[in-house]
């Protein structure tokens, strides 16, 4: 006699660039493939290791320096994008503007990964940023620290910057260490660089209702990505995640050291980005705001050999040479 099963089978209810999967029985898969597959040309004149920063949550940071650096360089965070649910220090197109960094920038490049939702709703991925930067400040107070790192790191020299849902984790670093960043000590951040930060809110602007469906960042997966990171219960005027939201402590009186905010003229949230540098501007903030017209959300990693990539670079230079000396 025939037997039937009363389990149904599981299907897919939600999919983040082929790297995370979803399904209804609420088990996750995630993929060992990057969902991009940019070259990397590692030629030996960038160095880097990979280093636990976090062991109680197995985290890890890609540490990247000039091969021929002979003096002491400024250290250059790049802290991932990816909605809060995928991305890695180690995917190619993260690894290869991290090579270009260290390599423009002249500078020791810090690669962190974070904790991902849905895993891993937030504050998880910012509280993993923060951690981060305090691993920087154990290195610095070593007597004997790791002479790959500490031979040619200036401690006092240190830029943080965020791509994407990096740019917001950025932003929360900025307003959390303040002015001077004391409590990073001997650590000196001396300016922040949120390229194309992944703000939310529950209204929506002009740029992401009339975004095109086909945007590299389209609406659809903007909703996803929030509905999968926000913290349970919440929605997306969640202080995390709306910096001027109903409930979100104002900004008004917070001492931050200088910020560059980059966005694509294209790029689904230019009008939510555009509205945060001019409202901290307007509160006499140290704002610098950059805005490349026709390009898309993530230009500079999807097509790091380009005009506009070359251009962002030379930008980002500039920022941290005029605050770093």
């Amino acid at each position: 006699m025939a037997t039937t099963s009363t389990e149904a089978t599981p299907y897919e209810i939600d999919e983040c660039r082929g790297a995370l999967r979803i399904y209804s029985d609420g088990s996750i898969v995630r993929s060992a493939k990057p969902s991009f597959d940019v070259p990397v040309h590692d030629d030996g004149s960038v160095l880097w290791k990979d280093v636990v920063f976090d062991p109680i949550n197995n985290l890890q940071l890609r540490l990247y320096k000039p091969a021929a650096a002979t003096t002491k360089l400024p250290i250059f965070y790049y802290i991932h994008g990816g909605g809060f649910c995928i991305g890695s220090r180690t995917w190619p197109n993260f690894q290869s503007y991290c090579f270009q960094l260290a390599l423009e920038l002249q500078a020791v490049v810090v690669a962190p990964d974070y904790r991902l939702a849905p895993e891993n709703c937030l504050p998880a991925a910012i509280e993993d940023g923060f951690v981060a930067m305090k691993w920087l400040q154990g290195q610095a107070e070593m007597e004997e620290g790791d002479e790959w790192l500490t031979e040619v790191a200036d401690f006092g020299r240190v830029s943080v910057s965020g791509d994407s849902a990096g740019g917001n984790i950025t932003h929360h670093l900025a307003v959390r260490l303040g002015a001077g960043s004391v409590q990073l000590s001997p650590i000196r951040v001396k300016g922040y660089v949120l390229l194309a930060p992944f703000f939310g809110g529950t209204v929506l602007t002009k740029s992401e209702v009339e975004g095109p469906k086909d945007a590299f960042l389209n609406w659809q997966l903007i909703d996803r990505y929030w509905r999968l990171s926000i913290p349970l219960g919440e929605t997306t005027d969640h202080p995390l995640i709306n910096p001027f939201g109903p409930v979100s402590p104002s900004l008004e009186n917070v001492d931050l050291d200088p910020i560059l905010v980059v966005v694509g003229g294209s790029d689904l949230l230019k009008d939510r980005v555009e509205d945060y540098a001019k409202r901290l501007k307007a509160w006499g903030k140290k704002i610098e705001y950059v805005e490349f017209e026709g390009q898309q959300h993530g230009f500079f990693t999807i097509n790091p050999h380009t005009p506009p990539a070359d251009e962002l670079m030379l930008v980002i230079k500039r920022f941290i040479t005029q605050y770093s000396t």
